[in-house]
């Protein structure tokens, strides 16, 4: 069946307790229960520091059987040493990981904006020294890949290593002002870059970036129902990523995503049956 993976940047919200997770989910235990909401999630968490080794079989055990995890690597390689000397580095991270199985959909170098086309010398040496068998993807921020030579330098580096580069849409988030705190925060951190929708692997990654308007978000989010429709079609296995703001609603914007491209994808496998959420928990929200 083909396979299409949907998820959030987290799986510990606790505004999601009596929304989408049961409201007797105590703390730490998010992950059980949001597996069976979605089938994937972004760990972001990683990024600023790296989990203890009984941290990661806590994860192992607590997934659902087929979800899908895809962790960035510390920004202390990616961003403070800019990728110079850190193989063996994303090698020990990855054996870290490696008690999650199959359910390590892979690892993301998250580059920094000033990380421009004069570094793709450091990100091939880096490269050609990943170990094999986990599934790495790059998300470039500086404009220059947007387009041009540095884009196919890029592309042509990513290709030969079988990298995928991960596709970061903030039409959404930039498409009118914000309202919110959260909508300015995210307005200011995150890169305004032109769209580039393409899949350079067969597990392509994706992350939409919406705004603060719940209606809006998901809007553009639907103007990628044909594209991922397209991709399965061509046997590819793509993984989608909603964030917002607050990231408060993003559970059931993934899980829509996933509900209409099946509409178009006639043998795409199922997400698994959501936790059952009781009118008696609903109520203990207030």
């Amino acid at each position: 069946m083909a396979r299409l993976w949907v998820g959030c940047p987290m799986w510990a919200n606790r505004a999601w307790v009596g929304r989408f997770l049961p409201a007797r989910t105590v703390p730490g235990t998010e992950l059980a229960p949001y597996s069976h909401y979605v089938n994937a999630v972004e760990g972001n968490t990683t990024f600023y520091a790296v989990p203890p080794p009984l941290a990661v079989r806590k994860w192992a055990q607590q997934a659902a059987p087929g979800f899908r995890m895809v962790f960035k690597a510390p920004r202390a390689l990616t961003h403070d040493r800019r990728l110079r000397g850190v193989a063996p580095d994303l090698a020990a991270f990855a054996e870290l990981l490696a008690p999650l199985g199959d359910r390590l959909g892979g690892i993301t170098l998250q580059l920094p904006g000033s990380f421009a086309p004069p570094d793709l010398g450091a990100l091939a040496d880096t490269a050609k020294q990943l170990p094999r068998g986990v599934r790495w993807s790059v998300e470039v921020r500086h404009p220059q890949f947007c387009g041009g030579p540095a884009m196919a330098a890029l592309h042509r580096l990513l290709e030969t290593h079988g990298m995928e580069r991960v596709v970061l849409d903030t039409t959404a988030l930039f498409a009118h002002p914000p309202t919110t705190d959260a909508g300015r925060d995210e307005w200011r951190s995150k890169p305004r870059l032109p769209l580039i929708d393409l899949a350079l692997t067969d597990q392509p990654v994706v992350r939409v970036i919406g705004c603060d308007d719940p209606v809006r978000t998901d809007t553009e989010l639907r103007r990628w129902d044909d594209t991922l429709a397209i991709w399965l079609d061509e046997g590819r296995s793509p993984t989608c990523f909603v964030h917002t703001p607050d990231n408060t609603g993003t559970p059931a914007l993934a899980r829509a995503l996933h509900e209409r491209v099946a509409g178009l994808v006639s043998d795409l496998e199922p997400l698994p049956t959501p936790p059952l959420i009781l009118p008696v928990e609903q109520g203990l929200l207030f």
